[in-house]
C-alpha cells in the first residue's frame, strides 16, 4: 500500500484554488476603482468652477493610481503588462504614469532552485554540464520569464539565459479572460470602442509568448529581414544559440546596454547635458533607427516585434510578442500611413473601410474626425502643446465616432505605435512615425502593384530632425 503524500495533495489543491482566488482579487479591486470613478463623475458634475474641477480630477487620479499600482503589484504576471500599457506618458493621466512607471520592471524573481529545475528538465542536462559559469542572481525578471547571465562551455562569449517562471501560463490566461469580461462590460457602458477584440488578440499573442522556440525563430527571421533590407541593420538583434532553445528556455547573445528611458541619467553621469545638442542628436539617432526598423517590418514584411516597451530597448532580450500581418491589412495600413502623413481625410476614411475598422459617426464632419481618430490611434506625433493624450475625453474623436468593430490582428500595430509614442515622449521628442514611414508605405504599395507614386520624389524624411517641431 502506497503512503499518502499529503504535501503533494496540498500543492494540487492550492494550484487548483489559485485561479479562483486571483479572479476574486481582480474583480474586487477593479470594481472598487471603476465605481470610485463613476461616483466621482457624479460629484464633479455639480462643480461649476473649471479650476476646481481640474484639482478634483487630479486628486481622483492620484487615489486611483495607488489602487491600480497595488493591484498590478500584488497580482503581478499579466497585470505587469497592463501597467506597461497604462503607464505611458502620452496616454494615461499624469498621476497614473508617475506611479505605474516604477512598476514596469519590478516582476518578482523566481527562486534559483526552481529555475534550476526548469532549466535542467528542459535541457536534459545539469547546469554544470552545459555552462562554464552561471550567475544565479537574475539580470532581470519580467511577467513570463527571468534572465541570467552565463557562459556556455567551449565559448568565450557571455550569453543570456531566459527561463520561464513555472506555473505562470495558467494564471496569466485566467487574468486575460477576466479582463475580457471587464472589457466587454466597459464597451457596452462607457467606452464606444471594440475593446473585446483587442483583448482577444492579447490572449492570442501572450499565448505565443510561452513558446520560446517560436520566439527564437522570430528573432532569426527579423534579424535576416533587417540585414537583407539595410546596408547596416538599424537595430541589433541578439544571436540565438539554437541547440539551447526549448519551449521554456532560450539562450542568446548577451548585449551590453542601458534601458532607453535611463539614457538621460547615463549622459549626465558622463558629463553630457541631457538637454544639450549632443544629447538631442543621440536621441534622434536612436529613435530614428528604432522607428525605421519598425516601419520596414510592419509595412514591407508584415512580420514585426510587437512589444517595444522600454525594458526591451536598448538591451533586446524579449522577442516573444511578434506578429505577422496578412497582406490585405499590411497594405491597408500602408494606405492609412500615407493618409495621415498627407492629412488626406478622404483616404483615411477609405483606409478604415479597407482595414475593416467599423465606425459610427455622431458628427457632421465625419471624414475630418476619422482622420483625427487615425492620428490618435496610429501616429506617434502629439498635438502642439499637448504632453498627455486624453483619447476618451468628451471632445475626443472617439466620443464623436464610436469604433464598433476593430480587427483583432490590427491590435499589435496599435500597441506598437502607442509604445513608440510613449517612448518618444519619455525621452523628450515629438515626431511623426507616419511622416517617416510614408516612403516605406509607398514602396510597399508599389511593390504590390497597387500604387504608382508618379514622379520619383526625393525622400524628405531621412532625418527625424525635420519631423518634430522646435519649441
Amino acid at each position: 500500500m502506497h503512503a499518502i503524500d499529503f504535501k503533494e495533495i496540498q500543492e494540487k489543491l492550492s494550484d487548483g484554488f489559485r485561479p479562483w482566488q486571483r479572479s476574486f482579487q481582480f474583480w474586487a479591486r477593479a470594481s472598487d476603482i471603476y465605481t470610485g470613478y463613476k461616483v466621482f463623475q457624479l460629484r464633479v458634475s455639480f462643480v461649476k468652477d473649471v479650476k476646481k474641477q481640474e484639482e478634483m480630477w487630479e486628486t481622483q487620479h492620484e487615489l486611483a493610481a495607488h489602487k491600480i499600482y497595488a493591484m498590478c503589484s500584488d497580482l503581478g504576471g499579466f497585470f505587469l503588462k497592463v501597467a506597461q500599457i497604462l503607464g505611458k506618458p502620452d496616454l494615461a493621466p499624469a498621476a497614473w504614469v508617475r506611479k505605474l512607471v516604477t512598476l514596469c520592471d519590478q516582476a518578482p524573481a523566481t527562486p534559483f532552485d526552481s529555475i534550476r529545475l526548469v532549466l535542467e528538465k528542459e535541457l536534459g542536462k545539469s547546469i554544470d554540464e552545459v555552462f562554464e559559469s552561471f550567475d544565479d542572481k537574475p539580470l532581470g525578471s519580467a511577467s513570463i520569464a527571468q534572465v541570467h547571465r552565463a557562459r556556455v562551455k567551449g565559448d568565450k562569449r557571455d550569453v543570456v539565459v531566459k527561463v520561464q517562471h513555472p506555473g505562470v501560463e495558467k494564471l496569466m490566461m485566467t487574468d486575460i479572460r477576466n479582463l475580457q469580461i471587464f472589457a466587454l462590460y466597459m464597451q457596452k457602458t462607457d467606452i464606444k470602442f471594440d475593446l473585446f477584440s483587442i483583448t482577444k488578440e492579447m490572449e492570442k499573442q501572450i499565448g505565443y509568448e510561452f513558446d520560446f522556440k517560436r520566439e527564437a525563430n522570430a528573432m532569426e527571421k527579423i534579424r535576416r529581414f533587417l540585414y537583407d533590407n539595410n546596408r547596416k541593420s538599424p537595430v541589433l538583434v541578439p544571436r540565438v544559440l539554437p541547440q539551447l532553445v526549448t519551449r521554456r528556455v532560450l539562450v542568446m547573445d548577451y548585449i551590453n546596454g542601458i534601458p532607453i528611458l535611463r539614457l538621460g541619467d547615463e549622459m549626465a553621469k558622463r558629463g553630457i547635458n541631457p538637454r544639450g545638442r549632443m544629447a538631442e542628436a543621440a536621441k534622434l539617432n536612436i529613435l530614428s533607427s528604432l522607428s525605421k526598423a519598425y516601419g520596414q517590418m510592419i509595412l514591407k514584411s508584415g512580420f514585426f516585434h510587437a512589444d517595444p516597451h522600454p525594458g526591451n530597448i536598448l538591451i533586446c532580450k524579449d522577442y516573444g510578442q511578434v506578429k505577422e500581418l496578412p497582406d490585405h491589412l499590411r497594405l491597408g495600413y500602408a494606405n492609412l500611413v500615407i493618409s495621415m502623413a498627407d492629412n488626406n481625410a478622404s483616404l483615411a476614411s477609405q483606409s478604415f473601410r479597407e482595414l475593416g475598422i467599423v465606425t459610427f459617426a455622431k458628427c457632421e464632419n465625419e471624414q475630418q474626425e476619422l482622420l483625427q481618430l487615425a492620428k490618435t490611434m496610429f501616429d506617434t506625433k502629439m498635438p502642439p502643446g499637448v504632453s498627455v493624450l486624453q483619447p476618451f475625453s468628451e471632445d475626443s474623436s472617439i466620443k464623436k465616432i464610436s469604433v464598433e468593430g476593430f480587427p483583432e490582428e490590427l491590435f499589435s500595430v496599435l500597441r506598437t505605435v502607442i509604445l513608440l509614442r510613449g517612448l518618444s515622449v519619455g525621452i523628450g521628442l515629438n515626431y511623426s512615425c507616419a511622416q517617416q514611414w510614408k516612403p516605406i508605405a509607398e514602396e510597399a504599395l508599389l511593390a504590390s502593384g497597387r500604387h504608382s507614386p508618379g514622379k520619383k520624389q526625393k525622400r524628405r524624411f531621412s532625418s527625424l530632425r525635420r519631423l518634430y517641431p522646435r519649441d
